[in-house]
């Protein structure tokens, strides 16, 4: 292992030298197509300042973002058509499942993003109070689903002890006009914005809970044999970039309005609403060891996946992600 770190570090320390002029041509920096797995939203935000404070092309890369769905991004890094995406760490085991050979090379996302949110007077306030109601989400499908099972299980339920209904991306207007209980959120959105319009929420978040794989930076066992200054150099900048929007979420949020459309034009109340939603996913990430993966978190998600049956049989987890590529602390 010690000398594996070792040559690790010599690569880095090389990529750097060669790469950390920020005035390199960009004829001889590296093309990445980063795949994020949703619209332009601020929670990207640290991709966005990774990308104007020049931290990608300190690393001798041009990374540009691309929004799209997480299992396209899976299939295309096993088939060797991508290289890097942000994915959840359930796409990664399903994938892996299938027999595609993507490895986790760092969590963006330290807690599950994945919660539920009630009106106050539905007095849900843990995950047994979900019993007999009637709950909203997106689908049946995707982290949302995932999350959630892992709230059932944490509450000791069953799907058919309440009522699930799939209603795609409304669940704001469906709580809203009383269409349902409850309703599947990302915590760092559906709530604030709830808030914002003058209801008073109850959130149960799954990170309270229970520890699972969350988004982070997907690769392929290819990528790591053949090019592990690459993989070094995408890890380095992207999480320079998440610890300086920690550090400066004012400046970071301005950045995101190059980014996000329409950002720029909203009324200051609305543009309120949207630093909440950043100042949420910075809290998502923040942590002691940026980019750092919980192996019991793997082992968590790995038993949810399995009582779901969307795997057969356990995977070996050493192989579905790896710490060996972070800096050093």
């Amino acid at each position: 292992m010690k000398s594996k770190l070792f040559l690790i570090t010599l690569l880095l320390t090389t990529l750097i030298s060669c790469t950390a002029n920020p005035q390199t041509p960009d004829s001889n920096r590296i093309p990445i197509r980063l795949p994020v797995g949703y619209i332009p939203n601020v929670q990207f935000a640290p991709l966005y300042v990774a990308i104007e404070k020049g931290f990608y092309r300190e690393q001798g890369l041009e990374v540009s973002i691309d929004y799209n769905m997480e299992t396209d991004s899976i299939a295309l890094i096993g088939a060797g058509e991508l290289q890097f995406a942000i994915v959840s760490g359930e796409q990664v085991l399903l994938g892996r499942a299938q027999g595609l050979p993507v490895v986790y090379v760092m969590a963006w996302y330290q807690k599950y993003p994945v919660g539920v949110v009630a009106m106050a007077k539905q007095n849900i306030h843990q995950p047994s109070d979900l019993k007999g109601k009637r709950v909203g989400i997106p689908g049946l499908y995707g982290a949302s689903y995932i999350g959630f099972r892992a709230l059932l299980s944490a509450g000791k339920l069953q799907e058919n002890d309440l009522t699930l209904d799939s209603i795609g991306f409304t669940q704001t207007e469906a709580l809203a006009d009383g269409l349902e209980d409850a309703a599947v959120i990302y915590v760092s959105n559906e709530p604030i914005k709830l808030h914002a319009e003058g209801y008073d929420v109850t959130v149960l978040r799954v990170s309270d809970y229970l520890s699972l794989v969350a988004n982070g930076l997907v690769t392929s066992k290819k990528t790591i044999q053949e090019k592990p200054e690459l993989v070094l150099a995408m890890i380095a900048a992207t999480l320079k970039g998440s610890q300086y929007t920690t550090a400066h979420p004012d400046e970071a949020f301005e950045i995101s309005k190059k980014y996000v459309d329409n950002l720029a034009n909203l009324s200051p109340a609305d543009q309120e609403v949207q630093k909440q939603v950043l100042a949420a996913s910075i809290d998502l990430c923040k942590t002691e060891n940026y980019g750092y993966s919980d192996p019991q978190a793997w082992q968590n998600m790995q038993t949810i996946l399995l009582e779901m049956d969307l795997m057969k049989e356990p995977l070996d987890l050493t192989l579905a992600f790896s710490n060996d590529y972070l800096p050093e602390p």
